[in-house]
């Protein structure tokens, strides 16, 4: 079977899965139904932004579409992506839980990392501060309160 016939008959059954006509799902995707249709039938090669359209529609993640279409290099051999897409225990529909647990995942992480601390000034010099620095070396002749002791009585 050739990678369109996977990727046509993969969408088809997620369709059916959902309980949706092809009709429906034309509408959903904003793609018109005889172009559903020969993606479907592996006739037709969808752009990715086709996929993404067709993804959204039966809630399924972009990258698991773009996976099916062989349009995601992954840049990490043997990455999360990867191999859950190449388990053959798993069923499309697993695979599509484990890859969106997975991208929340990051996508959580990401919102919750602390910004980066300011470096050097990109001139090289420390980043300047906004409050006078502390001095805690005692002014020359002073008895380390800032006193002068010849001026008291």
């Amino acid at each position: 079977m050739s990678a369109l016939s996977d990727l046509g008959e993969f969408i088809r059954e997620q369709r059916q899965n959902a309980k949706i006509s092809l009709r429906q799902l034309s509408q959903l995707a904003g793609v018109s139904n005889p172009y559903l249709s020969q993606i479907e039938r592996g006739l037709r090669k969808p752009s990715a932004e086709v996929l993404q359209q067709i993804g959204t529609a039966l809630r399924i993640s972009t990258p698991v579409m773009y996976l099916r279409a062989g349009l995601l290099e992954l840049v990490e051999s043997g990455g999360v992506l990867a191999a859950i897409a190449s388990d053959g225990e798993l069923n499309e529909r697993q695979k599509q839980v484990l890859v969106e647990i997975y991208e929340t995942f990051r996508r959580e992480n990401a919102a919750a990392r602390p910004p980066e601390p300011a470096g050097p000034a990109p001139n090289g010099t420390a980043a300047t501060s906004t409050e006078a620095p502390s001095n805690d070396i005692p002014e020359p002749g002073t008895d380390g309160a800032g006193r002068h002791p010849a001026e008291e009585s």
